[in-house]
């Protein structure tokens, strides 16, 4: 009885001294630092403040952890793999070594695998890391950081943003769910696509557009000129529900408003959609199914795209290969995936409109589907293609295989201490203190569909910039200003504008300042300081002892 009761203590002071994350009733839970946000960002902050030797707990919204990493977007959007280091490389390593093994190969031999990536091989053999992969496996490297780690991970727990969160002397105390928990710590991180902690802790952040003037840009503001021949409408298509009579009203899904000077600002935001993972083998497929509240009449312009000329071999949606005959199926037009204009209140809105915009995105991207693959409205060549796919049987299992995130490619973005804007990301000037590195083209989505002067349907808001080579990221833009919050890291809904947002806002950039913030509030927690008053030499000795790049 003596040493079975030894055994236990042993077990339990083993698993408190591990975990580190004194629980001080069932309800209050406490840490050297606290991250609201289950994303990649948030994950990667984790492990690295546990390898700086303090404690963390994760505070998660969501019960599936791994953000859109895990959610679907598994064709990374890499830029250029050379700036890629510390956790952020090692979970692509890990990516690849699941990929070694032949039990990773279910539905087709490696050797079948085409090896086509974003700008890159998806399998570099010579770096050993994979850049495309399935949801499940990212979702299972996450849940293997957690555990090797000893993180306490809270799932399901939805920050209280009114009045939630408790402030003094300038610095975050706690902050409460709904669930009635409290979260106390000495330094805390937001690692949330949508920067809920940030704004309920009143720190200074921006949704929409700012106009080119603002920070001296060329691609911020309204973009009614036309970037990627993809992604706006070539063949003329007319936007009323009788072609060519105004009075008729328009069809769905257009906008009665003006687009707007070119350059201005707004506060509308690109467009989102679901990262669906489709199986190209019939005995891991689920079949595309009418939606509950599914209206045809909402396809109406994409009857209207093919019947004026539309390629037909391009289809609604893309098939960006990752193994086992699987997709990251992304937008792939000009009515696609992305729910042009129907995103703009999420940043801001509720946790139940929230919900109710995420379900009117997913009612739309599954009716399309549907629409596509049966009506006979649309050309058999196409419907015949987009039916040799279905989901995936073994993706998303807890979620009917449909993704358990929808991609928000942007929401709230902090206005901080620093403003990384497109002249950081084009290199015009030198970048103060960086942390990371990014390289991805600046990409913005259309935000807007509109009617032009002589009545034909338009997408606005496509950008696509590429930077000559990989820029650095300012430590200051994760940081709010002194005078707003002392003890806050936001290392997602970063300090930047709309269109260098456009680059920064890649998976594994995410994990970068992840990582980097994570070492950040190690210091400031050690130290007792100011997250602003982290020396940057003992930033950058860290960094680079853990592998981040930081230099051109």
């Amino acid at each position: 009885m003596k040493r079975q009761l030894f055994i236990f203590l042993i077990i339990g002071l083993t698993l408190w001294t591990g975990c580190q994350t004194p629980v001080l009733n069932k309800n209050n839970f406490e840490a050297d630092v606290i991250i609201y946000g289950g994303t990649s960002a948030g994950i990667m902050a984790a492990v690295q403040v546990r390898k700086m030797g303090k404690s963390v707990i994760v505070v998660s919204p969501d019960k599936h952890i791994g953000g859109l990493s895990a959610s679907g977007l598994g064709f990374t959007d890499v830029g250029n793999k050379s700036v890629i280091g510390g956790l952020s490389r090692d979970f692509y390593h890990r990516v690849y070594l699941h990929y070694q093994t032949a039990e990773a190969w279910k539905w087709e031999a490696q050797s079948e695998f085409g090896n086509q990536g974003q700008g890159t091989a998806a399998m570099d053999k010579e770096g050993k890391t994979m850049w495309t992969f399935e949801p499940h496996v990212a979702e299972d490297i996450f849940e293997t950081h957690i555990a090797e780690a000893k993180i306490q991970v809270l799932r399901d727990e939805w920050l209280d943003r009114s009045g939630g969160v408790k402030f003094a002397d300038g610095k975050i105390t706690s902050f409460k769910t709904l669930s009635g928990k409290n979260f106390s710590g000495k330094i805390f991180i937001d690692a949330t696509y949508e920067g809920d902690l940030m704004a309920a802790a009143g720190v200074s952040c921006h949704v929409g557009r700012e106009s080119n003037s603002e920070y001296g840009e060329n691609w911020n503001g309204v973009q009614t000129d036309v970037h990627h021949h993809l992604h706006y409408l070539q063949q003329k298509v007319s936007a009323y529900q009788i072609p060519g009579n105004p009075s008729s009203g328009l069809l769905p899904r257009i906008s009665s408003d003006s687009p707007g000077e070119y350059g201005a600002a707004d506060h509308k935001i690109q467009a989102y959609c679901y990262r669906m993972c489709l199986s190209h083998v019939p005995e891991n497929q689920v079949r595309f199914e009418k939606p509950e509240g599914y209206d045809s009449t909402q396809y109406e312009i994409l009857v209207r795209m093919y019947a004026a000329g539309f390629d037909q071999t391009r289809n609604v949606t893309n098939f960006f290969a990752v193994p086992n005959k699987k997709t990251d199926s992304n937008n792939a037009g000009p009515f696609s995936t992305d729910n042009i204009g129907m995103n703009y209140d999420y940043p801001e809105a509720s946790y139940e409109r929230r919900k109710e915009i995420l379900k009117e995105h997913e009612t739309y991207q599954k009716g399309l589907l549907y629409f596509t693959a049966t009506s006979r409205r649309i050309p058999e060549k196409v419907r015949n293609e987009l039916n040799e796919w279905g989901l995936a049987k073994d993706e998303f299992t807890a979620n009917n295989n449909w993704p358990y995130q929808i991609y928000v490619r942007e929401s709230r973005r902090m206005v901080g201490e620093y403003v990384m804007t497109e002249n950081d990301i084009l290199g015009k000037w030198v970048v103060p203190e960086p942390v990371g590195m990014g390289s991805y083209t600046m990409d913005s989505h259309n935000v807007q569909r509109f009617v032009t002067p002589d009545g034909m349907v338009q997408n606005e808001g496509d950008v696509g910039v590429s930077p000559e080579k990989p820029y650095l990221i300012a430590y200051k833009s994760l940081t709010p200003k002194r005078t707003e919050c002392t003890n806050l890291l936001v290392p997602v809904c970063i300090s930047c504008s709309h269109i260098a947002y456009g680059s920064i806002r890649m998976e594994p950039v995410f994990m970068i300042l992840g990582q980097s913030a994570g070492i950040a509030a190690a210091i400031a927690a050690d130290q007792k300081i100011a997250v602003q008053d982290v020396k940057y030499e003992n930033l950058k000795d860290e960094l680079i002892r853990h592998k981040q790049f930081i230099k051109e």
